[in-house]
Parts: C-alpha cells; sequence; structure tokens
C-alpha cells in the first residue's frame, strides 16, 4: 500500500481485499468500544462531564496565546527550555540541535504522534542518531517499517502471529526455537530487548498528552511505563507536542484525563499519569538534567477562528476512530497520514493543505457516530462539510460529482422541470429493473452497486402519490 493521502482511493480498494486486515479491524467492535461503554455506565453523569470538558478546551483555545506564555514563563522558572517550531523542519532542526549540543547518539522515544507528524526518525537516522521507540505498538511497527496504523494502538491492524514473525527476524541474538504464541511472551520479549536500549540512551523524547500553563508542567499518560523510563533515565529529555495541548492549570487536566482514559481505553485511569516539570532538582536523586519543550504550530494557529477551530479541542483519545464505519473497514494505512479516521478528516486539510487531504473529509458515512462518542464534543461532520465547501471552491473535487450535484441544483431551482425530470426518472428506473425488482447497475456508480443494490422505484413520484392519497 502507498501511504500518501493523495493515494487514498487506491489505497481504500487495496485495504478491502486484505482478508487479513479486515479480521484485525473486527476487533474495534469488541475491544475499545464496548470497553469505552461500560467505562462511561460506571461513571454516572458522562454528559455533564463533556460539557466540562468541552468548555475547558474551548477556553484553552480562546485563551492561546496568553496560556503558552504563562506555560513558557513557568517551565524556564523551573530550570526548562521552551522552543517554538513553526513547521516540521524547524522541530526536526531544533531537536537536532539539541542532541548534538548534547552529544546524544541514541535516543529512546515514548509514543507521541508528533514526531509521527514531522516524521523524525528517518531524519534522524540519516544525520547518525538511532531513535528507539519504546512503546510496545511502536515498537512493533518501528521494526517492520511501517507508520502507526491507529492513535493510541499503533499495531492493531496486526495479529499476533504477524508479531512473532516480526521479532523472530529482528532479534536474532534470541534462541531461534524459542515460542513466541502468547501476548505474554512477545510482552517479555520487547520488555527484555527494549531494557537494553533504556539503560543505553542519551536522551528521551516523549509527547505529552496535557500541558498545564499554571504549573508549567507536561502530563502524560502510559499503561507499559516507557515513558517514565524514557524521560527519567537519560540526562536530557525532550517534550514534543502541538501548542493546542495547553490548558490553564492541573485542576483541568484532572477533568481531561478522566475524559481521556474511560473513551480511548475504558479505563477510569491508566497505570501511569506522569507530570513532568523540568530537569532534575538539586535533591532529586533521578530525572533528567536537561528539559527541553517544543511546542508545534504546523498549521494549528491558522485554525484558530475559522468553522474548522473546534478540531483543536481533540484530546487524541480515537474514540472516533474506534466508532467510524470507514475506519473499521479500511483501517488507519489507507488515510496516508498520522491522523486517520473522522480526526484526520478533520484535522488533515488545515496541517497538511487540501490539495493533499481533499479526499479525508470524503471518507465518510457522515452517520455522526464520531461526534455522539467524542469526550469534548468536536462536531466533526460540521468542520467536515467546511472542507468539502473549501474543496469545491479550489477546484479539487471531483468532476463528475460537481457536474451532476450542478445539474441537480438547476433542475432542483425549476419546480416544473423538477417535476417532469423525477417523473421521468422514476419511470425510467422502474423498466431498468424489470422483473427483478432492484436496479444492479447505473453508469458512473460502480463503486456504489459494487456491494449493493438498489430498490427499484414504483414508477411514480411522491407528489403524484401524495395528490392521489
Amino acid at each position: 500500500m502507498n501511504h500518501s493521502p493523495r493515494r487514498f482511493p487506491q489505497n481504500v480498494h487495496a485495504a478491502l481485499g486484505d482478508m487479513r486486515l479486515k479480521s484485525a479491524l473486527a476487533r474495534l467492535k469488541s475491544h475499545f468500544s464496548v470497553s469505552r461503554r461500560k467505562a462511561i455506565e460506571r461513571y454516572g453523569d458522562f454528559e455533564a462531564l463533556r460539557d466540562a470538558g468541552r468548555d475547558i478546551r474551548d477556553y484553552a483555545l480562546d485563551h492561546l496565546d496568553t496560556l503558552l506564555e504563562t506555560f513558557e514563563r513557568n517551565v524556564i522558572a523551573r530550570g526548562g527550555h521552551v522552543h517554538w517550531a513553526r513547521s516540521p523542519a524547524e522541530a526536526r532542526q531544533i531537536i537536532l540541535d539539541i542532541l548534538h549540543k548534547s552529544g546524544a547518539k541514541t535516543v529512546t522515544k515514548g509514543k507521541t504522534m508528533v514526531s509521527e507528524e514531522i516524521e523524525l526518525n528517518p531524519y534522524l537516522e540519516a544525520n547518525g542518531i538511532v531513535p528507539v521507540e519504546t512503546d510496545l505498538g511502536e515498537y512493533i511497527v518501528q521494526l517492520r517499517h511501517e507508520p502507526p496504523s491507529h492513535i493510541i494502538a499503533p499495531a492493531f491492524h496486526l495479529h499476533k502471529e504477524q508479531v512473532a514473525e516480526t521479532f523472530r527476524e529482528a532479534h536474532k541474538m534470541l534462541a531461534p526455537d524459542r515460542p513466541l504464541v502468547e501476548r505474554n511472551a512477545l510482552v517479555a520479549e520487547a520488555r527484555e530487548v527494549l531494557r537494553e536500549r533504556f539503560e543505553a540512551a542519551d536522551a528521551g523524547i516523549t509527547g505529552a498528552n496535557f500541558l498545564s500553563a499554571e504549573e508549567g508542567a507536561a502530563v502524560i499518560v502510559t499503561n507499559e511505563g516507557n515513558g517514565d523510563l524514557t524521560r527519567l533515565l537519560p540526562k536530557t529529555h525532550i517534550v514534543l507536542t502541538g501548542i493546542e495541548k495547553v490548558v490553564a492549570d492541573l485542576d483541568d487536566v484532572a477533568v481531561l484525563l478522566r475524559l481521556l482514559t474511560r473513551s480511548a481505553t475504558g479505563q477510569e485511569i491508566t497505570t501511569y499519569v506522569s507530570i513532568m516539570a523540568g530537569p532534575r532538582g538539586h535533591e532529586e536523586n533521578d530525572g533528567p538534567r536537561n528539559f527541553h519543550v517544543i511546542l508545534l504550530d504546523h498549521g494549528r494557529s491558522e485554525l484558530l477562528s475559522t468553522d474548522a477551530q473546534d478540531v483543536l479541542r481533540c484530546i487524541r483519545c480515537s474514540a472516533c476512530i474506534n466508532h467510524c464505519p470507514v475506519y473499521v473497514a479500511v483501517g488507519g494505512h489507507a488515510y496516508g497520514t498520522t491522523y486517520p479516521g473522522p480526526l484526520g478528516a478533520a484535522l488533515n486539510p488545515g496541517l497538511i493543505g487540501m490539495a493533499e487531504a481533499h479526499h479525508h473529509p470524503n471518507a465518510s458515512t457522515f452517520c455522526g457516530r464520531c461526534a455522539d462518542v467524542c469526550p469534548v464534543k468536536i462536531p466533526l461532520p460540521k468542520i467536515m462539510r467546511h472542507w468539502r465547501a473549501h474543496e469545491y471552491a479550489k477546484g479539487l473535487a471531483p468532476k463528475t460529482a460537481v457536474f451532476a450535484l450542478g445539474l441537480w441544483a438547476f433542475v432542483a431551482r425549476r419546480p416544473t422541470l423538477y417535476r417532469i425530470g423525477s417523473r421521468i426518472g422514476a419511470r425510467a428506473l422502474k423498466l431498468l429493473a424489470g422483473r427483478r425488482g432492484a436496479i444492479r447497475a447505473l453508469p458512473m456508480k460502480n463503486g456504489w452497486f459494487a456491494v449493493r443494490d438498489f430498490p427499484a422505484p414504483q414508477g411514480k413520484t411522491f407528489m403524484e402519490m401524495w395528490r392521489q392519497k
């Protein structure tokens, strides 16, 4: 599969024909979705919590400039450094400069989608630095030279047999006849291999789920403990995140954590919640000696005060992805970008441009499930419609679709012509269906009819039947 957003239609066809991928994606319905529902039922008034989370994120976006300045001031007061990056290229260069200055040759990484967004790993490798992913899913896809297919479960598209094959290929130093049948064995092997990488790392890079302006702190949640080993063991710790992750204080973070963990994995709280605030103190025995935070813009500020601003509320829980019928059918790699599913459809055009991502807002049934489950009530279908309008305005929409909609609009604005056309159409479709009672093909609609038939009209229009009754 070609991991390019421009090739989304071709990628979709490839994904739909991959039976192994289809069986892996089917687990979404029995994993994250079910766990989320049970966690919400246990909580009580989850709607009130959603309202609170939405208000917190809206306040942060409305005061983004002052909150970021407060965050920077408090990080510096604690002995840390804040760097501002307008683009992926600037962010990569800042990170490389920090690593060169500290003499780092190996880097452990906690899961950070922003590092995928800026394509950090190949850049570091090209400059002689070895990055090692330490989240289990990220480690697996790194060994396979694949991008993540899911925001919180990067290797969800794989079966355990595929993971075992990958480990046997990559871990040649271990016994070739070792059993790798159970998931516990796979986890234990990854832990054994990664332990040495943690101890040898010169620097660690993590993301941040939230930034607390008042405390000058970054917060991450993990279930594997790799985040703490990544940030505490090396002498240099780099936090890489987007500017939209900031909120007012840790009280706001506490509310958002309740939403995040339940919406993502169905947990009341994750195994580890780590608050990262500056380098090691004089009386502390562990922690980094150098603490850097890199704040990436990459199109985010341009979304402010637009119809797409609400997508910046996102807390990266992936609930919208887990409930999306399109994602469940084709998976994350088909999108060809860091952010798949409804989130990607609403965010990608703002980050990488409509020319690259114009297919994504169209990859929706508009069933509305993404908005229904979003913990901070992002109106994702509304934002997709906003991008569809931009696609049309920029001349990127398919010419056949534009012509067909233009023709329909011309007829719909003329009632007499519309009545005549609908009568002819209803009768023609009835004749076309014949005795089968259903239409199995129409010009330029091969994709639609590939998996369904169209019930034949009865030969009369609604208005005709209305007048009769």
